[in-house]
């Protein structure tokens, strides 16, 4: 049983850190790096990974794990959370990217662009982005000055201009360089 292994919200100033972890059964049509789909095909393709994947899970971290932690540890800590809720034999672990965070696994290896050519790691990335965008649509009514439902958390010029005028919220990464220097109203 091969597991896909991949990242969504790593760049991100607000929010978790998501990991998807993903066994197929069979071929799912249309499934690539869910960057390069739009909003509605990952929705569409989020609910049939659901129903047809062998195995989801999703591991979360969350902004002050991250900031005490840093980005690696917390990381591999949301890997290890995702595997942790897989009870059957995992026989290879593909991780997207070049960063084994699974060194100590002899099952796990790393993969460049493994969401643009392995499926699973393709199902994981859009099962990942899915449940972290829908997490951060919802978080932004009780943060309605910073725009999340529109940046998901990421540096734009909208959320500069949110965090000049309001400053962090409690589900910012502090220790990332814009919020920890203050840098985040430059032009």
């Amino acid at each position: 049983m091969i597991i896909g292994i991949d990242e969504v919200g790593r760049g991100c100033w607000a929010g978790p850190l998501v990991i998807g972890a993903v066994s197929l059964n069979k071929p799912i049509l249309g499934l690539k790096d869910s960057k390069k789909l739009s909003i509605i095909k990952r929705q569409e393709l989020s609910k049939e990974i659901y129903l047809q994947a062998k195995i989801t899970s999703l591991g979360w971290v969350w902004p002050h794990e991250i900031d005490l932690l840093g980005l690696t540890k917390a990381t591999t800590l949301a890997i290890k959370r995702a595997l942790m809720q897989i009870d059957q034999q995992i026989d290879e672990i593909i991780i997207d990217g070049n960063v084994n965070y699974l060194k100590d696994n002899q099952k796990a290896r790393t993969l460049i662009k493994a969401d643009t050519i392995i499926p699973s790691v393709s199902a994981a990335s859009i099962l990942a982005k899915v449940a972290r965008d829908n997490y951060m649509h919802y978080i932004s009514q009780f943060f309605p000055s910073y725009g999340f439902n529109e940046h998901v958390g990421y540096g734009t010029s909208k959320h500069r201009k949110a965090l000049v005028k309001c400053g962090p919220c409690a589900i910012h990464r502090l220790t990332f360089r814009p919020l920890r220097e203050k840098t985040f109203n430059i032009n």
